[in-house]
């Protein structure tokens, strides 16, 4: 990366559904990077009320308009339930530079995502197939537990959980008329697109039942430019034990060169086969702990933007700014480098499992005690109703609390400065001693991962 930027500052970038992590780093480069805005926010009242009338078709006309108005010339989004198929529809309607629409819609329908892999990397993919019943409807007897279910479209790890029996998988999938209305608003503008455009692909009204795994789990990041691929880094992604819930995510990660390298050649050929050329991606997978085999959980067609501040402090690399630049056709790689502030980084999740139990509390005493000790600390809060616990409790089988992001100079000088942040904002730090390092396992590449 360049030293310095060899480029004019562009014209107004229009940002879909741009929020918490979003937001704030696309404040930050509001002078660099002019930008409005256009979309609401599903976690909030009563922004998320057009959930009720909300429309692809109908919002990119309208965000076309707003374009032409503010005189833009770029979208991006990195929103995973509405944002990234938005963001391709109208870079498509405008010809802006952007990822194709069937490319978005076949890394976001799971299933189709699935099938496709399946041809292109067998090897790398998980035994799967549709759960053949109506939401709510009678639960097949001949399953085989454990089991992991998930909804075919779905963000946030929304309803995705492993289930051990027939009871717990039917009642995993038995909801109130306002979680159905709910699920049928969330899917619906996915699945109208989908079925002109990807028709392949079969409803995304469903769920679908997947081989439960054992592993390390990580994700990979990185860009398509021009048809080329750029990886930037992997994460480990650390789980609360026994759990299918995020506790940490550390970077830089722990993976070997070698698996990285077979990671690659996963999603090369799966981006390839879909058409992906343009825009950032995210990857998620396990590595098997038995064989050392890569098995992909899903690709993400946008930026992983909570990782987005660990690459910044760690490698000085800005991922909004870089996919701003990708949005105007502008080759990332020509922008600035910032100076690293820390030698790693981590994503702390703060979450609870006891639905009976009240969260923990974030005093205005506490937080202003932690701004002044941590004020390299990013802090989110989501306080919530007990309705809202309680749909936590159904749909994810925890609820998060909190999210925290601190840099340090190891390992150790991390878990130091979490474990101090935690105690002054009264939260349990998010580090378990049953947590223990990656396990040695062999590695099992395929004959073609040698490169």
């Amino acid at each position: 990366m360049s030293s310095k930027s060899d480029f004019t500052k562009p014209a107004e970038t229009l940002a879909l559904f741009s929020y918490d992590w979003d937001a704030i780093a696309l404040e930050k480069l509001s002078r660099q990077w002019p930008h409005s805005r256009a979309g609401f926010d599903l976690f909030s009242f009563p922004s998320n009320a057009r959930l009720a009338w909300f429309d692809m078709d109908r919002f990119c006309t309208l965000a076309a308009l707003k374009a032409r108005l503010s005189g833009a010339n770029a979208v991006v989004s990195n929103h995973e339930q509405f944002g990234a198929l938005c963001a391709a529809l109208l870079a498509e309607k405008m010809q802006w530079p952007g990822t194709p629409v069937e490319a978005v819609l076949a890394c976001q329908h799971k299933l189709y995502a699935r099938e496709v892999l399946q041809r292109v990397a067998p090897e790398a993919n998980i035994p799967f197939f549709r759960l053949e019943t109506e939401y709510g409807g009678d639960i097949p007897q001949d399953l085989s537990y454990p089991a992991f279910v998930k909804p075919v479209k779905a963000a946030f790890s929304v309803l995705s959980r492993r289930v051990h029996s027939h009871q717990q998988l039917a009642e995993h999938t038995r909801f109130s008329p306002w979680e159905l209305w709910v699920i049928r608003h969330l899917v619906e503008p996915f699945d109208k697109v989908a079925r002109s455009r990807l028709p392949a692909a079969g409803s995304a009204h469903s769920l679908m039942i997947e081989a439960p795994q054992r592993g390390r789990q990580y994700c990979l990041d990185g860009y398509f430019y021009r048809g080329q691929l750029h990886c930037l880094g992997v994460v480990d992604a650390v789980m609360y034990p026994g759990t299918d819930a995020f506790m940490r995510f550390d970077y830089p990660g722990h993976l070997s060169e070698a698996a990285r390298k077979y990671a690659e050649q996963v999603v090369t050929k799966f981006m390839h086969e879909i058409g992906y050329d343009h825009g950032f991606f995210n990857m998620e997978f396990i590595q098997d702990e038995a064989t050392g085999q890569i098995k992909v959980v899903e690709f993400n067609p946008r930026l992983a933007s909570q990782f987005s501040d660990l690459y910044l402090r760690v490698d000085g690399l800005n991922l909004h700014a870089m996919a701003m630049a990708l949005s105007h056709d502008i080759d990332p790689m020509t922008l600035t480098r910032q100076t690293p502030s820390a030698n790693c980084a981590s994503s702390f999740v703060y979450r609870n499992f006891d639905p009976a139990a009240a969260a923990p509390k974030l005093t205005p005493s506490g937080l202003d005690t932690f701004r002044k000790a941590f004020p390299d600390g990013l802090l989110f809060h989501y306080p919530k109703l007990s309705g809202q616990i309680q749909r936590d409790f159904k749909w994810l089988g925890s609820y998060r609390y909190g999210i925290m992001h601190l840099g340090g100079e190891d390992q150790d000088d991390l878990r130091r400065r979490c474990e101090h942040a935690s105690s002054l904002l009264g939260w349990p730090a998010p580090y378990l001693d049953d947590i223990v390092s990656p396990r040695d396992v062999v590695h099992n590449w395929p004959s073609d991962a040698a490169a």
